[in-house]
């Protein structure tokens, strides 16, 4: 009898904690709602390492820029973007990775209702806004036409590609709208949520007043008025003041929050690349004293690989090791690539404050301060000297030559921001690679998953561009110089 009532003491009891048999099947380890803070943080990461990788899967702009050459793997160097689908890779890190969490954390910040949250969430939202708008850029500058006004909407897996132009000019719009939200006497993110200012509203609306400024250049030759007075309004508002400005990502020690560099060419073990020609004849030629900064030397040399060739890596020079570092920041805008845009801005004869020489010499000084080296007398060269070189110059106009060479140098292992320099400015000419697989890239071409599962969008985007071409050139790009 005593075994009988512990047998139904005991099912009794079972059956009371089993009673919801759906609570067995929950992942308890698993967050069941993630914040919108969270979320941004998630995006700011991605965003800054899909534009700082060197994963030859990923980002491939440091080789076609040729400021490094592969050792043994030579397809990207010479322009192949297809055979590692390149980019398929960077349209969904950017569309899924960095501007879906980038929606999602607006969407549930947008929700949340507290009193502190509610104090400090325009100043959130537009942050947000920010990086959209350095996100979506980013898609319209790589590759043209892009899904915009249906992307993101996980309802509708067939988006339409919106025109380039219309996109950037409603981008500008939206900077404008957040810019002007931004209330820089209350605080935003934690420095724990926002690894690049740590919140700090005032550093955001530079930011994003640089931003702006870049984007207000890239339509010099198709829209001029537009892009006077974007550049002209950030400006005046208020872009990057010195290198303490820029906006860069905060990696940490150890994997996996250190840079890609750092893990791609040092905790890989693996030997991919060195310094390429095109640079380091440049550098060379100048006696640039940076040499030392971004390079390692060879029995005291700068050597660099030829563009496309298999280049032994104990031969040459390789990227110096303050780069590979694992707290190396990750840098998405920074004030010398504003100071340059500066010298372009007056070169065309917008109003920002200063002549183009005296915004040139400023960049390339804070190009020298920001890697620490010493400038001599590297200023008063013929061939850096901003009046001097524009004389000796053989462009039409004389300032892209001497401003787009400073830049390509100043903006060493800047990826994006190389690409757009070079390919706004035509300068520095850069080498054909042996055994090219095209003509220089001006632009990525559209997913191959595109092509295949949005056909029809596609096929009118690439009717729209003039073609899914490497060497089609974007709305914005009307010069070209290289010919081959």
């Amino acid at each position: 009898m005593k075994k009988l009532i512990l047998i139904l003491t005991a099912a009794i009891f079972a059956v009371s904690c089993s009673d919801n048999l759906e609570d067995l099947n929950q992942n308890i380890k698993d967050p069941t709602s993630v914040s919108g803070e969270s979320l941004f943080a998630s995006a700011q990461k991605q965003l800054a390492d899909q534009i700082v990788t060197p994963n030859v899967n990923l980002n491939n702009l440091r080789l076609w820029t040729q400021q490094l050459q592969e050792t043994t793997y030579t397809d990207e160097s010479q322009y192949d973007q297809i055979t590692r689908s390149i980019p398929d890779n960077h349209w969904r890190e950017i569309y899924r990775d960095v501007l879906k969490d980038l929606n999602e954390s607006a969407r549930v910040i947008s929700e949340t209702d507290n009193d502190l949250t509610n104090a400090l969430k325009p100043n959130k939202l537009a942050i947000i806004e920010v990086l959209n708008a350095y996100a979506y850029s980013n898609l319209v500058e790589t590759y043209g036409d892009v899904p915009y006004s249906e992307a993101l909407d996980i309802d509708n897996l067939l988006p339409v590609y919106d025109d380039g132009l219309t996109i950037y000019k409603d981008l500008i719009t939206r900077l404008n709208a957040a810019i002007s939200s931004m209330n820089t006497s209350v605080g935003s993110f934690s420095s724990a949520e926002d690894l690049m200012y740590g919140g700090d509203v005032a550093s955001w609306k530079k930011f994003a007043n640089s931003l702006k400024l870049r984007m207000g250049i890239m339509l010099a030759d198709v829209d001029a008025g537009l892009s006077k007075s974007t550049v002209e309004s950030a400006y005046a508002s208020g872009v990057f003041a010195s290198n303490a400005d820029n906006g860069s990502y905060q990696y940490s020690g150890a994997a996996p929050n250190n840079n890609p560099m750092n893990d791609n060419l040092v905790l890989s073990g693996r030997n991919d690349y060195v310094a390429a020609v095109t640079i380091i004849d440049l550098m060379n030629g100048l006696e640039d004293p940076r040499r030392a900064s971004y390079f390692t030397d060879v029995d005291g040399e700068y050597i660099g690989g030829e563009i496309g060739e298999i280049s032994a890596y104990p031969d040459y020079s390789h990227v110096a090791d303050a780069i590979v570092a694992p707290s190396a920041p990750g840098v998405l805008l920074s004030y010398v690539e504003v100071r340059f845009l500066l010298a372009e801005a007056a070169a065309r004869g917008y109003s920002v404050g200063g002549d183009a020489a005296t915004h040139y010499t400023a960049a390339i000084t804070a190009s020298f301060d920001y890697w620490g080296a010493d400038m001599g007398d590297y200023l008063t060269r013929p061939d850096v000297d901003y009046t001097s070189a524009l004389a000796s110059s053989t462009s039409t106009p004389a300032w892209k030559q001497v401003i787009g060479t400073q830049a390509y140098l100043g903006l060493y292992n800047r990826t994006f921001a190389n690409y757009l320099s070079v390919r706004r400015l035509d300068y520095p000419i850069l080498a054909q690679p042996t055994d090219a697989q095209s003509g220089f890239p001006t632009r990525y071409t559209y997913p191959v998953g595109e092509q295949t599962l949005n056909g029809t969008n596609y096929d009118a985007a690439s009717s729209a561009i003039g073609g899914d071409a490497p060497e089609t050139r974007l709305f914005w790009d009307k010069f070209y110089t290289f010919d081959f």
